[in-house]
């Protein structure tokens, strides 16, 4: 199913299409574009690909994990060097942390260095946030910190990368009353059916605003946090929408040149158990106090609810600050999973509307009823390029806008 969209190809990865969050392009020096992919879960590591014809997609690169036990959702890429996120399935296993490699040669990926954020309460890094070439944003745990409970594990940190060889941890923040030791009193957790925990997720910083950084917090909503003092960072501001919603803040994504925040709160429940999950925008004119003005619209994402696996929002196009990336202010694109990627004209934030999707058949040799669209990444040609959770792997699309 498709509108406005149109399939320049697939490509499933060597059999190994099952993609996590983590799509990075890279201008190689000899002139190719490689498209980076962190795989959802092992025995893979991350792929690269050459997209410098979208039609005609080659695998240049694909790396495995050192042990089952372990994924790597997420990565970043400045220039030539790519920083790539651990998390093990339980506490105390390693490698946990943030791996860093020189990717100057795109066949070859050479480990640099390695942040250790192993210990008997972490279970490494999720998701990071890579974009100046100096800074790692990490939702990660801390070794040195001990969650009251397991589910509230990740928290905000801040690596020092500028020495490629030796990255340093040089900031945390997390939500108040969930670490032990902390003198606030825990937050009031949602109902068991729905309780994934307060932790960070996504952790965007960008050049118009190095100061700042745009958190997801899952069941804790989002916070904007000041970082100017990056050994000690700041709550600016904070918003939440659960209850009476169903929790997992996902992603923050501000539109600097329209005071506004794009919201994303992730379907975790397969068959719409956790209905709604939708994508907000918020008037942000006044930092310390975001209001909802309007949710994107669902009319072609709710009849999907009972079509298998996950339907309803999950991730956007972050406006990546990086060469070869898309940026707009007005159009805003969103994976949702059975339901696929979609595009949104938001001109007028009050009265968003949907202007194409693209939802692909099920993929050859999956075990789900349906496609998982993952992630989605625009380049600055405005080729979609969306990813697959369990098995599609990756479609190159041409949209129409």
């Amino acid at each position: 199913m498709l509108h406005n969209m149109k399939l320049l190809s697939q490509n499933t990865l060597n059999g190994h299409g099952g993609m996590g969050e983590g799509m990075s392009l890279q201008l190689a020096r000899d002139g190719r574009r490689i498209l980076w992919l962190a795989h959802e879960s092992a025995p893979k590591n991350f792929t690269a690909v050459d997209v410098t014809d979208p039609r005609q997609p080659k695998v240049v690169a694909q790396t495995d994990l050192p042990h089952a036990q372990m994924r790597s959702n997420s990565l970043e890429t400045v220039g030539d060097v790519m920083a790539v996120a651990y998390q093990v399935s339980k506490p105390g296993l390693k490698p946990a942390g943030v791996e860093l490699f020189d990717i100057s040669v795109p066949e070859r990926p050479r480990s640099i260095a390695f942040f250790d954020a192993s210990g008997p309460t972490s279970r490494g890094c999720h998701v990071l946030w890579f974009a100046d070439g100096t800074t790692v944003h990490a939702a990660c745990s801390d070794p040195d910190q001990t969650p009251l409970d397991p589910r509230d594990d990740q928290v905000y940190r801040i690596i020092d990368v500028s020495n490629t060889s030796k990255p340093v941890a040089v900031g945390r923040w997390h939500l108040p009353g969930t670490m032990r030791g902390d003198d606030a009193p825990p937050p009031k957790r949602l109902p068991k059916k729905f309780d994934a925990g307060f932790r960070a997720h996504n952790t965007n910083v960008y050049p118009e605003r190095p100061d700042r950084c745009y958190l997801g917090y899952l069941d804790g909503g989002i916070m904007v946090l000041d970082i100017a003092d990056r050994a000690r960072p700041k709550l600016v501001s904070s918003w939440r929408n659960s209850p009476p919603y169903n929790g997992f803040s996902h992603t923050v994504l501000p539109l600097f040149g329209r005071d506004l925040l794009v919201v994303t709160d992730e379907s975790i429940q397969d068959d719409g158990a956790d209905w709604p999950k939708l994508v907000w925008l918020l008037d942000a004119r006044d930092e310390k106090n975001p209001v909802s003005i309007a949710t994107l619209p669902v009319t072609g994402v709710k009849p999907l609810l009972r079509a298998g696996g996950r339907c309803g929002a999950h991730n956007v196009h972050e406006n990546p600050p990086s060469k070869g990336a898309w940026r707009s202010e007005d159009y805003v694109l969103g994976t949702f999973f059975n339901a696929g990627v979609r595009v949104y004209d938001v001109r007028d934030p009050y009265q968003p509307s949907e202007v194409a999707w693209y939802i692909p058949p099920k993929p050859e040799g999956s075990s789900r009823p349906t496609a998982q669209i993952n992630d989605v990444f625009v380049d600055d040609r405005g080729i979609v390029f969306a990813v697959d959770r369990h098995a599609g792997g990756l479609y190159a699309l041409e949209m129409k806008l």
